[in-house]
């Protein structure tokens, strides 16, 4: 129980960080900056208001996905007046911020890619797709009521639903449609090089798709489909749906 409850605390947490796309679009936008921005930096690039943008970059702080600078950015020279606020990543304050904070055991997925290793591939597959969708279906429990609300969603929201809460557990993810179906866009995988050693933990994240899904639109789902992945040399991975 007290595992369940720490589980649910902590996705709360990340769906409240990030479960606002364009909160999710702040946090892309000013990872790429090491040297951090402002909230008029952020205003112009997403196109809110400063007083908007102000808001989600202090939600990021307080959730500890920013920290926040006074000064100027290095090379700006001096100007008269106070200088404004700086948000930097803080899982990076000393050099490019490369990837998303990684959430996930490496110990435990390494040992998960070794002991599913030993099994033919297709039980292999299927145990790992099995594990992901008990976790999706967790993660869509715990948020309802917030940001997903299950039975009511048409599958396009749910997707973009499912990609937004992808994204807050690391992997920068998308929706996109594609000729007469859907596909979520990976743009980071957390598991690194966890599911290069071991591709089938690829499996993984589209059973977390399934489970997902499962739990937000009403009907069979169909194949859900990995496309792509980072781990047998994509730029990206893709699920299809």
């Amino acid at each position: 129980m007290a595992t369940n409850t720490a589980f649910t605390a902590t996705v709360s947490a990340i769906t409240d960080a990030f479960g606002d796309p364009t909160r999710r679009s702040v946090y892309l936008f000013v990872r790429e900056h090491v040297d951090g921005v402002t909230a008029t930096d952020v205003a112009q690039q997403v196109g809110v208001h400063p007083n908007v943008a102000r808001h989600h970059l202090d939600k990021l702080a307080a959730g500890g996905y920013l920290t926040v600078q006074a000064g100027r950015a290095p090379g700006a020279g001096e100007r008269a007046g106070r200088p404004s606020k700086r948000y930097v990543p803080a899982a990076n304050s000393g050099g490019p911020l490369a990837e998303f904070p990684v959430r996930s055991d490496d110990l435990v997925l390494s040992l998960l890619g070794r002991a599913l290793s030993k099994l033919s591939p297709g039980e292999a597959q299927t145990i790992a797709e099995q594990v992901g969708a008990e976790y999706g279906r967790a993660m869509a429990a715990s948020l309802q009521g917030n940001a997903l609300d299950a039975g009511h969603r048409s599958m396009r929201s749910a997707i973009q639903a499912v990609a937004d809460a992808l994204t807050a557990h690391g992997f920068a993810a998308h929706a996109e449609s594609r000729h007469d179906g859907l596909r979520i866009i990976n743009d980071h995988c957390p598991f690194g090089d966890v599911a290069v050693e071991h591709p089938v933990i690829c499996a993984v994240d589209r059973g977390m798709v399934r489970g997902m899904l499962g739990e937000l639109v009403e009907g069979q789902l169909g194949d859900i489909v990995t496309e792509e992945s980072r781990a047998t040399g994509a730029t990206f991975c893709a699920t299809s749906v």
